[in-house]
């Protein structure tokens, strides 16, 4: 061996003594095991509390947010807000129109002619009740009207809105019922295209009116939907003359016979 290798050996048995003195004079403790776990179960305990308190105060806040944006109102970005409408009224109610029906129609000489009759619950705006020559006014709280047109000019037109009207009171007035009449535009229904028209009571089912020629006219009693009042009606050629006028009960039966039309 020469003398370097005797140098180097000799600093490797050197070095390994050192080490085991070292080693010996501070023995190696057990890792405190108990000591790792029971700190990770600590950490384990304070995240999970962590973990808890921040998912409530995240809870309040969301509500807290929600409740800001409900009392702020909708946000300009979301769009027109839904319009909120009051609720109607219970004692807001329309005032219903009145009560019509057709009594009948056609036409004479070429020209159309048409009946109704007309039904107001109330008396209308602008509507006055009668006066009789000796002072007293007629009573009623509803008003019957009779609408003839022949051409589409209205018969009595002259006499404003409410002429061929009568007052009655309710739907079920026997005044409103029981007249007959021959009307026209010229010598009040004696020349001309007439209508005759018959405010029917209430057993009468239909009415012929018997030209002297020979000619029968029928027309059947229409009656407002609800009320009581009824009429038939047809139509008088020009240059035609009545002989008499009947009105039967729906058995056929007739129930009068009138000949002062002619």
């Amino acid at each position: 061996m020469t003398p370097d290798q005797d140098r180097h050996t000799a600093q490797e048995d050197w070095l390994r003594d050192a080490f085991m003195r070292s080693r010996d004079a501070y023995p190696s403790s057990q890792a405190p095991v108990e000591r790792i776990l029971a700190t990770a179960r600590a950490r384990r305990k304070r995240h999970r509390a962590a973990t808890a308190v921040g998912a409530v105060a995240g809870a309040a806040c969301v509500l807290a947010a929600a409740l800001a944006v409900a009392l702020q109102g909708p946000h300009p970005s979301a769009g027109p807000a839904q319009r909120s409408f009051p609720a109607a009224s219970p004692t807001a109610t329309a005032t219903p129109g009145p009560l019509t029906v057709s009594v009948g129609g056609g036409t004479t000489g070429g020209a159309p002619w048409s009946v109704t009759l007309e039904f107001h619950r109330s008396l209308p705006e602008g509507y006055e009740l009668p006066t009789a020559p000796d002072g007293t006014t007629a009573s009623g709280t509803a008003l019957l009207c009779q609408r003839m047109y022949i051409g589409g000019v209205r018969i009595d037109h002259q006499g404003g809105p409410w002429s061929d009207c009568q007052p009655v009171t309710g739907t079920h007035d026997p005044a409103g019922s029981g007249s007959m009449g021959l009307w026209g535009f010229q010598g009040k229904g004696t020349s001309g295209p007439r209508l005759m028209v018959s405010n029917a009571e209430a057993d009468i089912a239909y009415g012929i009116v018997n030209l002297t020629d020979g000619t029968r006219l029928k027309s059947n009693t229409v009656t407002i939907p609800g009320t009581d009042y009824r009429a038939w009606a047809v139509a008088i050629p020009n240059g035609k003359t009545i002989s008499a006028v009947d009105q039967y009960d729906k058995r056929h039966h007739r129930l009068t016979h009138e000949t002062q039309w002619r």
